[in-house]
């Protein structure tokens, strides 16, 4: 049966998933700044003061309204269409080596035995993005952005997608497990982890500000790399101080993207150390293959495994998104044997994602369920019986 979105798989080779913000990060100014703002008749700062404004008023998202506020302001000015967006965007000003960094950092990689994809994740506009000459080369894997829905004449008539800090997050599962369609429910999909793409080890995200904070963060915490930018000009580094005193970036440099450059040698050796750390990875999976073939592994049953993996899911879980994914996938499951019990009280009491949401009716329900016939003698059943009380109380 042919799937109905187009999906990535698991390569042979390991893959290197860099993914950029854009205004301020791989362009100096705000794209909607270089030249749209200025052939609506309006100064900068007025437009967004307006924009901003428009947003306060009305608890309209900051994204949504400079959209309707880019929409209004064409009206008798010129047609807003994709072509009118794209010619705006062939002249967004870019940083000194963006141009010729895609493919030079993507050869590097396949030096490397690397697989280097680029992925933009921005609250910008996609048409405009899609105008750059990086993107008309075919620089990008992906391009996840705010855009409009075109009428038959090909006329922006409403937001089709709409990107901001807080949900820029969800297009790093999808590049991890390569579900990379926006309308594919498959990035809900438990993935064994030798099946997983792009492990967030593996996931590099270049930002300039606050908004970049939840995928910074996110990326940081499984393991990958966060680099903050500063314009080379300026060169303000507050953001990327304050970044890095928070625990936000692991790394910085200036938005100089030419060869030799700071972030240059960064993401390089980035590379250098995915490759030799996938052998070791490689060599993981192939012992962890070995042990469940073995004859006292392959007694479980289908069932069976698939419990023993969601309480090792769970005893590492470190979001609470993830949690809940995992608290679903286990609520299918009504007989659990002993050990595994055991297991889960634990990871109850140990893993502090867990346990800021007891109070969440998912987590709450499975746990209440799966003590209902607890032996009440040990230690661990009254604590639990203790924290779920605690709960119905408040």
């Amino acid at each position: 049966m042919k799937e109905k979105f187009e999906r990535k798989y698991k390569e042979k080779k390991p893959v290197v998933a860099i993914c950029y913000d854009f205004d301020k990060t791989l362009s100096p100014d705000d794209m909607q700044a270089q030249g749209y703002i200025q052939s609506v008749g309006f100064d900068i700062k007025d437009f967004w003061k307006e924009s901003n404004q428009l947003a306060e008023n009305n608890d309209m998202d900051q994204n949504l309204a400079y959209m309707y506020k880019m929409y209004l302001e064409a009206e008798g000015n010129m047609v807003f269409n994709k072509n009118t967006l794209a010619e705006y965007g062939a002249k967004v000003k870019l940083f000194n080596g963006v141009e010729e960094w895609f493919e030079r950092i993507r050869e590097y990689g396949s030096q490397k035995n690397v697989i280097v994809e680029h992925y933009i994740i921005s609250s910008g506009l996609k048409e405009m993005i899609e105008g750059t000459k990086p993107a008309k080369e075919g620089a990008f894997t992906k391009i996840y952005a705010s855009s409009f829905y075109y009428s038959e004449r090909g006329v922006a008539k409403w937001p089709a997608q709409v990107v901001n800090y807080t949900n820029k997050t969800q297009f790093l599962f999808r590049i991890e497990k390569g579900v990379l369609d926006i309308n594919d429910p498959g990035v809900n999909d438990y993935f064994q982890p030798d099946k997983i793409r792009v492990p967030f080890r593996n996931m590099v995200y270049i930002g300039d500000s606050d908004t970049d904070i939840p995928c910074m963060k996110l990326v940081n915490s499984y393991g990958g790399y966060s680099i903050g930018v500063y314009n080379p000009d300026s060169k303000d580094k507050t953001k990327v101080y304050k970044m890095i005193k928070d625990n936000r970036i692991k790394l910085f440099a200036p938005a100089d993207y030419s060869e030799g450059s700071e972030i240059d040698d960064l993401v390089k050796m980035i590379i250098d150390r995915t490759s030799a750390n996938e052998k070791i990875e490689n060599k993981y999976t192939a012992c962890i293959n070995e042990v469940k073939n073995e004859e006292k592994y392959d007694d479980r049953d289908e069932d069976e495994q698939r419990q023993d993996e969601i309480v090792s899911c769970l005893e590492i879980s470190k979001n609470f998104a993830y949690t809940h994914h995992i608290i679903r996938e286990a609520k299918k499951y009504k007989n659990w044997n002993d050990n595994q019990k055991d297991r889960l009280f634990k990871a109850l009491k140990d893993n502090a994602q867990i346990k800021w949401i007891l109070g969440d009716d998912d987590v709450y329900k499975f746990y209440f369920k799966l003590i209902e016939c607890a032996d009440e003698t040990q230690e661990i059943i009254k604590d639990v019986r203790t924290m779920l009380k605690n709960v119905e109380k408040n």
